[in-house]
């Protein structure tokens, strides 16, 4: 058995060094770092995503599940698992163009990157059967909210009274119907700040009132909740004053329109976002859940994005404490998501994902070009940092800033 096949011990490679590859020391990484978290940061062309699916992969091996977010699509490769390495296996997936570029049928180009997979994998101490074990050792599934092109989503339940480990946290019920509200007021185009909109202030003043009855709701359920809220007063004002029928009927319209558009039929067929469901398949056998979210616009993504982190953060707070790496969360490009000034929906849970989900043995990986699109807060809060080249000093500072964060935190000395 190789020296890096081991539980709870993820191969990343080896140290530079010696001309030959087999020469160089191991590089291996303790799974249960990344309990602490992780975050990934080099400019385009670094690196970041191949070092990052090499640690899905580690992570699968090790029959440890993740949800993995993919704004760019690249995420879907992790299903590209060749264990006979043959140029039949290459040849659906080559670039045809680079065929031609180096004059090769691409029957030809397929059986050199063939060659060239063998003899590099061999290079660095793996082989077929290695990937043979990934694919054993869990299952990849591409789910695809908004569209068919692969496994749809359905936001249906998404409105659904919270489980009692959250409805029981005050803190975290006021986040998940805040973050709840704000994500579907901006799917809208409803501007929403949560201290100046009416909006804002009705919708979570019913999930409140209902989600405490432990009553869930469908968007149609919704509309008709706006329409004939249950509750009469709204702070110290009566309902009809604070948001009166007429005006209410407006909000009900925007929403039934979203209801009723064909774009909004594809949200509601397919699965529904049950965690326990996507992270472990029959038997138990752990999942490579992979959300990938290219296809959709801007205002879509930040929606289901933060659905699906209050998911997981309702999934996590149901786990019980453990101090090995249960499972992981991987976003690829986290810009826009947790930006330093602005709170788009997505920050909040992902802030609380940082600061509490290491007790519950839940790792958050998190990839960026620019480390200046990242919240210092969540940066001090990463105890496992990858860098790749930075192409800014303004970027170079800001990881200084972030590791003597993060030394602090651990109550280390840190020299700039």
């Amino acid at each position: 058995m190789q020296d890096f096949e081991k539980l709870g011990v993820f191969y990343l490679g080896r140290e530079v060094g010696a001309a030959d590859a087999k020469d160089r020391p191991l590089l291996l990484y303790d799974a249960k770092d990344l309990v602490t978290h992780a975050v990934c940061v080099g400019m385009t062309g670094s690196g970041k995503t191949g070092l990052c699916i090499g640690l899905l992969e580690e992570a699968a091996l090790d029959g440890v599940p993740a949800v993995v977010i993919d704004p760019k699509g690249d995420l879907a490769n992790l299903l590209l698992t060749f264990p006979d390495l043959k140029p039949s296996d290459f040849l659906p997936w080559i670039n045809e163009d680079d065929a031609r570029r180096k004059s090769m049928t691409p029957e030809q180009y397929a059986q050199q990157q063939a060659a060239a997979w063998k003899q590099g994998l061999a290079d660095w101490g793996q082989d077929g059967e290695r990937i043979r074990r990934l694919r054993d050792a869990a299952e990849f599934v591409i789910y695809t909210p908004g569209s068919s092109a692969g496994i749809p989503v359905s936001i249906l339940k998404s409105f659904d009274a919270p489980a009692a480990s959250i409805l029981e946290d005050p803190d975290l019920l006021r986040e998940r119907i805040t973050t709840t509200v704000t994500s579907l007021l901006s799917l809208l185009g409803i501007g929403a700040d949560p201290l100046k909109s009416r909006e804002h202030i009705l919708l979570c003043s019913i999930l409140d009132v209902l989600w405490a009855q432990g009553r869930g709701l469908d968007m149609a359920g919704l509309i008709r909740a706006v329409m004939e809220p249950p509750l009469s007063r709204v702070g110290v004002f009566d309902l009809e004053a604070f948001f009166p029928a007429k005006e209410r009927h407006e909000l009900a319209v925007k929403l039934n329109n979203f209801l009723a558009s064909p774009a909004m039929k594809s949200w509601t067929e397919g699965e529904p976002i049950d965690l326990q469901h996507m992270l472990y398949g029959k038997g138990g056998r752990p999942r490579m859940a992979i959300f990938s979210i290219a296809h959709l616009g801007d205002a879509e993504r930040m929606f289901f994005v933060s659905l699906l982190l209050l998911h997981v953060l309702g999934w996590v707070r149901s786990q019980s404490g453990t101090t090995t790496l249960r499972a992981l969360l991987y976003m690829d490009e986290i810009f826009g998501y947790l930006p330093p000034v602005a709170n788009p929906p997505s920050k909040a849970p992902l802030l609380t994902l940082l600061k509490q989900a290491r007790a519950f043995g839940f790792g958050v990986v998190l990839s960026t070009q620019n480390p200046v699109d990242l919240d210092y807060k969540a940066l001090s809060n990463a105890g496992t940092w990858l860098i790749g080249r930075l192409q800014t000093e303004q970027d170079q500072q800001r990881v200084l800033d972030g590791l003597e964060g993060a030394a602090a935190g651990a109550g280390a000395r840190f020299d700039r």
